[in-house]
């Protein structure tokens, strides 16, 4: 495992990049080592060194391979997120099929972005998920959304995103719309965001007065 600096200048997110291709992390790291707001304090090629310096580092994000040998990255994630630690995760791969996006969604990582993208896309989503933003490929984003119903195409939303934003309306929060609907957190908030994109809202409030002046008809 390669460390930095342990202390960071105020301002700046420091990341840990885990990921098993040494030619990776060397890239990767040379290309953010330019960033004025980003510092990557530790890099590691395994689970394990991962966990190690989530303890000792504490970074704001987390740049994390699924395929590493030993611990992968499901199995880090998965630890990362029962144990608690306040850090947010972007996964980096090199597969964008629809079954490793839906499982990243469902085990709570905060964006999923292609080793094949740009790397000043992946600068993007670091500062992205920093920030508290769910950075997914478009494909998620239909994925999650699913097939309007019938009627239901006021502002492009579809069916599940009438239900959210009906649980929003009554005032639920991202918790109790998680249990009732039986999803998982970041995909509520996942629909949130894009329910507030759809209907150019800025708080819960303009959401929920959006949802009593347009909400579907009931049908029979």
């Amino acid at each position: 495992m390669q460390v930095a600096s342990e202390i960071c200048p105020r301002g700046v997110i420091r990341i840990v990049l885990a990921d098993d291709h040494p030619l990776v992390l060397q890239g990767l790291r040379s290309f953010l080592d330019q960033e004025p707001d980003i510092e990557v304090v530790a890099t590691a090629t395994d689970g394990q060194q991962l966990l190690d310096a989530l303890q000792r580092y504490r970074p704001d994000v987390v740049v994390l391979d699924l395929q590493m040998a030993g611990m992968d990255g499901w199995a880090c994630l998965q630890r990362i997120r029962a144990e608690g630690w306040p850090v947010r995760v972007l996964i980096l791969s090199a597969f964008g099929d629809s079954e490793s996006i839906r499982t990243a969604i469902e085990h709570q990582a905060d964006g999923f972005v292609l080793k094949t993208d740009a790397p000043q896309q992946t600068v993007a989503a670091i500062r992205q998920v920093y920030h508290g933003h769910l950075v997914f490929p478009r494909s998620a984003h239909r994925w999650l959304a699913g097939a309007p119903g019938e009627g239901e195409v006021e502002r492009d939303l579809s069916r599940r995103e009438w239900e959210v934003l009906e649980l929003v309306a009554r005032g639920l929060s991202n918790k109790q719309i998680a249990r009732t609907l039986g999803l998982s957190l970041s995909t509520v908030k996942f629909h949130i965001q894009n329910i507030f994109m759809k209907i150019g809202a800025t708080n819960r409030t303009e959401a929920a007065r959006f949802f009593y002046e347009h909400r579907p008809r009931t049908r029979g």
